[in-house]
């Protein structure tokens, strides 16, 4: 069993930045990749980046990439989810997700790909 809890959501202007985090606790966590996906009221919850725990494999939706940094590490079980150059359209409700690590690039990017979800965490963006 895997918990996740989100955190670091908030108000945020229009082009500026904001650091979403997910601690991670339970069993076989070293082993396993992290995601992140957003979901507007009324609408699918999408992919926005996943991330290995060692940190050396990344992946990004085309909305977010170079924009967004998804890291882990500075505290033992965290991902942090670095939001810089933030539009209107980021303005989502943000979800921490877990799934076993089978290797290669965590190129996962459907909901049903993870099997644990955090309760989320919402980013309103004031234009």
């Amino acid at each position: 069993q895997v918990q996740l809890v989100e955190s670091g959501g908030g108000l945020v202007q229009a082009g500026g930045s904001l650091r979403l985090s997910c601690a991670a606790s339970g069993r076989a966590i070293s082993e396993s990749v992290m995601g992140w996906f957003r979901q507007a009221p009324g609408k699918e919850r999408e992919f926005v980046a996943t991330i290995n725990w060692s940190g050396s494999s990344t992946y990004y939706a085309d909305s977010v990439k170079g924009r967004f940094t998804l890291s882990s590490g500075a505290i033992k079980h965290t991902a942090y989810l670095l939001m810089n150059s933030i539009k209107p359209t980021d303005a989502d409700v943000y979800y921490c997700a877990q799934r076993p690590d089978i290797g290669g690039v965590p190129q996962y990017v459907r909901v049903s790909d993870f099997s644990s979800w955090g309760p989320g965490t919402q980013v309103t963006v004031s234009s």
